[in-house]
């Protein structure tokens, strides 16, 4: 909630004033401050900018960062080295098993872009250690050959990501590493829903099915196998249809008891919403639907109502999605 954030911003502040006191903060309230709330063009609450060099053209968005610490790291990124410079196996380690998760980029040729593009997506993914190396002796102790990201969690490497020349984005980058903030499949419910749409993956699939049947087990094998190829482009995500309270995600989703185990992949910019053609929840059928969407081949799925009996009694007509192209066109 705006509150709660203006309680960890106000720490933040508290905590830099003595760190950085260069840095100045200031909170407006854009309902009575109209003119300022068009130039900086706000359209969601809370809004942090940063303005650099005491210009008040292009300030730096910080988005979704919530506490206190995560900002801190964020503004001291931008005001300084976003990632701590290795020259041992021994600081590797240290960095490594500082916090749950860990990023450290192995530089086997430092002199290009994706050194920058490594550096940038420090600056963007707060939440966590950033380290480099150049190091001969760090990169052969961790079997790296090429330019590398490794995500380590909770001490070891869980995913490698080879760095080329002009190939990745920071954008990508730092998405990617912010889906290891939750499990490779997130279970659905009141704790897990803020962290599901804090993780800047705006395409979520989600699985829909009783997780006490004895058919469960396969099926979330199949899930699982399916998320770690598709993993920071959807969020694989686990609803279960036996707990009363996901009833708002069913209705949300039409989804009825008959039609589980189901399958939707939601876009959350366009609010779309994406039907597995296929009934069998198989590794095969789920990556077939994700390429599919990703590609951009799959179909709109537009949830219907039932036709009314009665909906062309009256002179005006009912129209629900399942008769609106007939009556329509």
């Amino acid at each position: 909630s705006s509150q709660n954030f203006s309680e960890e911003f106000a720490e933040a502040a508290r905590q830099l004033k003595k760190e950085a006191p260069r840095i100045q903060f200031g909170k407006i309230d854009v309902t009575h401050q109209h003119d300022l709330r068009k130039e900086f063009n706000i359209q969601a609450f809370p809004t942090v900018k940063f303005f650099v060099n005491g210009s008040r053209k292009d300030p730096i968005d910080c988005k979704g960062v919530r506490q206190a610490s995560a900002f801190i790291t964020w503004v001291k990124r931008r005001t300084g080295p976003s990632t701590v410079l290795i020259n041992s196996t021994d600081q590797a380690e240290a960095i490594i098993k500082s916090d749950d998760l860990a990023v450290i980029g192995f530089f086997r040729e430092p002199h290009n872009d994706s050194v920058e593009v490594f550096c940038e997506t420090a600056r963007d993914v707060p939440e966590m250690p950033f380290g480099m190396t150049a190091s001969e002796d760090v990169c052969a102790n961790y079997g790296i050959q090429k330019n590398t990201l490794v995500v380590f969690k909770k001490g070891e490497p869980v995913h490698n990501e080879v760095l080329e020349d002009g190939r990745q984005n920071k954008l990508g980058l730092a998405k990617l590493i912010k889906t290891f903030t939750l499990d490779l499949v997130t279970e659905y419910n009141i704790e897990t829903s803020v962290k599901i749409f804090d993780v800047p993956v705006e395409n979520h699939i989600l699985l829909f099915t009783p997780m006490n049947s004895e058919t469960f087990d396969g099926i979330y094998e199949n899930y699982k196998s399916a998320a770690a190829e598709f993993r920071g482009k959807i969020l694989f995500v686990l609803v279960d249809t036996d707990e009363p309270r996901n009833g708002r995600i069913f209705e949300y989703f039409r989804i009825r008891d008959i039609d589980v185990p189901a399958v939707r992949i939601l876009n959350l910019t366009s609010d779309a919403k994406y039907k597995m053609p296929a009934d069998e929840v198989t590794v095969e059928n789920l990556k077939e639907f994700c390429q599919s969407y990703l590609n951009g081949k799959a179909k709109l799925h537009l949830s219907s109502e039932e036709i009314p009996e009665d909906w062309d009694k009256m002179p005006v007509k009912v129209l629900v999605g399942k008769n609106f192209n007939n009556i329509v066109f």
